[in-house]
């Protein structure tokens, strides 16, 4: 029996047409034609991976990133902390680029990767940059954190977190509005 015919006759004995058959596999009605008739043969080895799991896993390890970064920072408070973290957190990024280059999806797990992962890849960046800049006005010096470190004013504190916040909403926003808007 040749793929032609045992195509055919799983689906007869399945009892369902050859759209059916092709809905459920995601193709066109005229594939599933043409094999049955023996003009074409599945392309079977084309498969591609799912995106949208390279970038759950790429968010995954991010987030672990982070978390190891503050834990590391709290219990050593050593800028080794943070170059860990990024390192990480790197990887991470890198898992979802691979998604993007080899998978299926693309596109939904694009967005859906960033609108996640600007809150977890910009909080080291910002907080280095508040502790560095902070440290330089205030008259002392802060080692590259995961995280804001209080200084001396509290009211500075809070706009670092402000900012944060903002930019990361306003970032959010902006992607839904394109991804709504396709």
């Amino acid at each position: 029996m040749n793929i032609a015919d045992r195509i055919q006759g799983l689906r007869k004995s399945k009892g369902i047409s050859q759209e059916e058959l092709a809905d459920k596999i995601g193709v066109s009605r005229q594939a599933v034609s043409k094999w049955e008739s023996e003009q074409s043969l599945p392309d079977i080895l084309k498969k591609k991976p799912d995106a949208r799991i390279f970038s759950t896993v790429g968010s995954a390890i991010n987030f672990i990133g982070l978390i190891a970064a503050i834990i590391m920072w709290k219990e050593k408070q050593t800028a080794v902390s943070v170059a860990i973290g990024l390192i990480v957190m790197a990887f991470g990024c890198m898992i979802f680029a691979i998604g993007q280059f080899i998978g299926e999806n693309e596109k939904i797990s694009s967005i859906h990767f960033w609108v996640i992962n600007i809150w977890v890849l910009s909080l080291i960046p910002i907080s280095s940059i508040y502790n560095c800049i902070q440290g330089m006005t205030e008259g002392h010096w802060w080692t590259f954190s995961p995280i804001p470190q209080l200084g001396n004013s509290l009211s500075i504190y809070g706009v670092c977190w402000l900012i944060y916040f903002m930019l990361c909403t306003l970032t959010d926003v902006l992607l839904l509005k394109r991804k709504f808007n396709k």
